[in-house]
């Protein structure tokens, strides 16, 4: 799998993570369909995360996050089409993915409307803290749900990449110092 699709899968798995620690869903109720939705609603999640902190920051490193963020999670869905396409799985909506987008609804609203001077770390804590998440969501959920090898794997091989972004946001949040930019 080419790294670019590895680390924005794994972006996008990180928001879905956030939904397993908010929400107790049960390990035997994520199915092969529904975890192909959780990928694309977290990815467009991501994507439109990402573009509001280009809207609203100034700071070069945030921008230069967000650019990422935006890149790989589109190349991911596009990924992600194709492969539900390959193996004919067609993405279902579960109580996870609705409460993905509903809680994304919630923080989108928040960061376009918070005060300029707490965007960035705002933004990038967020971004920590559903990152920091997402492994055990994929250990734990998402991996010995998925029933397809080929899904399974893709799950398994974004382990490592997932720990990348983490770092990255890590060390863009640990940039901006005490002020906030």
């Amino acid at each position: 799998m080419p790294r670019i699709t590895r680390f924005a899968l794994i972006a996008a798995l990180s928001t879905a993570a956030m939904s397993f620690a908010s929400h107790t869903v049960s390990a035997a109720t994520v199915t092969d369909p529904q975890i192909a939705q959780i990928v694309v609603t977290a990815n467009s999640i991501d994507i439109a995360n990402g573009k509001i902190a280009l809207d609203r920051s100034k700071t070069p490193a945030v921008r230069d996050f967000a650019n990422l963020m935006i890149k790989d999670h589109t190349a991911v869905n596009e990924s992600a089409t194709a492969l539900v396409t390959k193996l004919g799985v067609k993405p279902e909506a579960s109580a996870t993915s609705k409460s993905l987008q509903d809680a994304a609804n919630t923080e989108q609203q928040k960061l376009r409307t918070m005060p300029a001077a707490e965007f960035d770390r705002a933004y990038l804590e967020n971004e920590v803290a559903y990152h920091k998440q997402v492994l055990g969501a994929i250990s734990d959920v998402l991996i010995p749900n998925a029933q397809n090898a080929e899904l399974k794997k893709m799950l398994v091989d974004v382990k490592p990449a997932f720990q990348a972004h983490l770092d990255h946001a890590e060390k863009t949040l640990a940039g901006l110092g005490s002020g906030g930019h």
